[in-house]
């Protein structure tokens, strides 16, 4: 898996793009306003994570800009905040509202991860919700984080929960006998599930409902090209400059199962949120 077919996934699909019915994009405010409205009632445990980090007056990095909600609530927390994103699309729309709402910035940069355009130890955080896990060589985003971050400083990502309800119920089990099921019968659908049977009839469907291919397709759509899931060990392998300080599990979600009212999403949830800092420190 290479970076520019993520790069061009993401450029066409931008982060949460299909989630607001109103896509006027003559009107940018009421865009933004209505995506943060869905955003933050289907997932306000975001508000309040972000709540309990201290972002006053430190230079912040984050990767991964989506739609710039969350690049607003760190600013709106006292953040001295720069952002990075691998799109045009996601560092435009995140200017654009920056801007709309006369929100202070140091700089929106598109680059990669891989290589950030930043010097070393300039930020003293670097923050990314839901980005690391789609970046294939994670070793050496996280060496590039290292890098940039100071000796004291601090990582905060949100990653894809491996020991969550989503992952071990719904992707590992429901779905794949629902797609088992709906080429069976010969069933044609429309949309979502009409492009996984697509995607299982070009690499055949037993290699398909291998995880390591089928998780990809499974967390941001059937066309996404790459994704992972972590627990604490995975998360130690990957981010080998870095220890662990912190995590926990939120986000109860697990589609098509209606799993939002169980009340086990810190031992369930689909977010795993991890504060690192550098090892030795």
């Amino acid at each position: 898996m290479d970076e520019q077919a993520i790069r061009d996934f993401w450029q066409v699909h931008p982060c949460g793009d299909g989630q607001v019915s109103k896509r006027d994009f003559n009107d940018y405010e009421l865009f933004f306003k209505e995506y943060d409205a869905f955003r933050y009632k289907k997932e306000g445990h975001i508000l309040g994570c972000l709540d309990a980090i201290d972002f006053n007056g430190k230079r912040v990095l984050e990767i991964g800009l989506g739609q710039g909600a969350e690049s607003e609530q760190l600013i709106r927390r006292g953040a001295v905040w720069t952002g990075l994103d691998l799109t045009e699309e996601a560092v435009d729309r995140t200017r654009t509202r920056l801007t709309i709402k006369n929100l202070p910035f140091e700089d929106v940069v598109r680059g990669s991860a891989l290589d950030m355009p930043f010097a070393p130890g300039q930020f003293d955080m670097v923050f990314s919700h839901g980005v690391l896990h789609h970046i294939p060589d994670i070793a050496k985003a996280q060496s590039e984080i290292h890098r940039v971050l100071k000796d004291d400083g601090e990582l905060v990502a949100m990653v894809y929960a491996r020991a969550s309800l989503n992952y071990l119920v719904s992707i590992a089990i429901v779905r794949r006998l629902g797609l088992i099921g709906m080429m069976a019968l010969g069933l044609k659908p429309g949309g979502i599930y009409g492009q996984h049977i697509e995607n299982a009839k070009k690499v055949g469907l037993w290699r398909y409902l291998a995880m390591d291919e089928f998780i990809h397709r499974n967390t941001d759509g059937p066309l996404n090209p790459y994704a992972k899931v972590y627990d604490l060990h995975a998360a130690e392998v990957d981010f080998k400059d870095f220890e662990v300080t912190r995590s926990y599990q939120r986000f109860m979600y697990a589609p098509p199962l209606p799993v939002e009212w169980m009340p086990f999403e810190r031992q369930l949830g689909w977010h795993l949120w991890l504060h690192m800092k550098k090892k030795g420190r």
